[in-house]
């Protein structure tokens, strides 16, 4: 599904990622782990055509990024870290907005906003501004708004940071059913325990590098025979 080949990135002559070069399969759930400054962000803004690279190419589907040009606009969607949302618009406005900025028209976008405020759990919020929102509802809100036109590839940075439990799980549901309708998924996260259980492969950045790429249970394996070993563990011990 995705290809990325031999990524160079600079920011004032560093190099930020050095011959990036990896897959990651059609509807699967692709975990990028990594110390911060390890490169995870500018991959994930290269892979999303936010940035250019200064070498190499993303290829989607079979076609680089750079010669999609308009018909990119309904392939990808981003979930960031941050809540990027219009604070004094309403659910269902946020929505709205964008999905026609996602190329639906006003009816589909009203069609497909009543659909995801079923599914993520906020049909007694629709006409409340985000403001008044809680920090797990705003999170829900935030996928939803990214989803909204139906992607084919999902990025999301770090999706949960900050949120309880209940909402976390509910969040993993949301993806694992994404999955199930053919989505990829390429998913940020410093948390180890999140990847294990979320996660087909899982790649693990430093320095601009992939060092280890695999599932969870044959990179656990690789150190441990009998894989009695935490995914944090082998993180700490591939980049110490």
């Amino acid at each position: 599904m995705i290809e990325i080949k031999n990524i160079i990135k600079k920011y004032n002559r560093v190099k930020v990622l050095d011959n990036l070069t990896f897959s990651i399969k059609q509807g699967e759930i692709f975990g990028l782990l990594g110390p911060n400054g390890a490169g995870k962000t500018t991959t994930l803004r290269i892979m999303s055509s936010l940035i250019k690279p200064d070498h190499g190419e993303v290829i989607v589907d079979k076609i680089p990024l750079s010669d999609r040009k308009g018909s990119i606009q309904g392939l990808l969607g981003v979930c960031p870290q941050e809540i990027a949302l219009y604070p004094e618009l309403t659910v269902q406005d946020n929505l709205l907005f964008f999905g026609m900025m996602g190329g639906l028209s006003r009816k589909s976008a009203y069609r497909r906003a009543e659909e995801l405020i079923q599914e993520m759990d906020l049909k007694e919020k629709t006409k409340e501004k985000v403001s008044l929102l809680s920090g797990g509802m705003k999170r829900r809100l935030n996928i939803a708004v990214s989803i909204i036109h139906r992607p084919r590839v999902l990025f999301m940075d770090e999706p949960t940071v900050g949120v309880d439990p209940r909402t976390r799980a509910a969040i993993f549901t949301l993806l694992r059913s994404f999955k199930k309708n053919g989505m990829t998924i390429i998913y940020t996260t410093h948390y180890m325990e999140e990847a294990d259980r979320l996660c087909d492969r899982v790649a693990v950045m430093d320095k601009g590098k992939i060092i280890a790429l695999d599932t969870p249970k044959n990179l656990k394996e690789s150190l441990e025979p009998l894989g009695e070993i935490s995914l944090e563990e082998v993180y700490l011990r591939l980049t110490d």
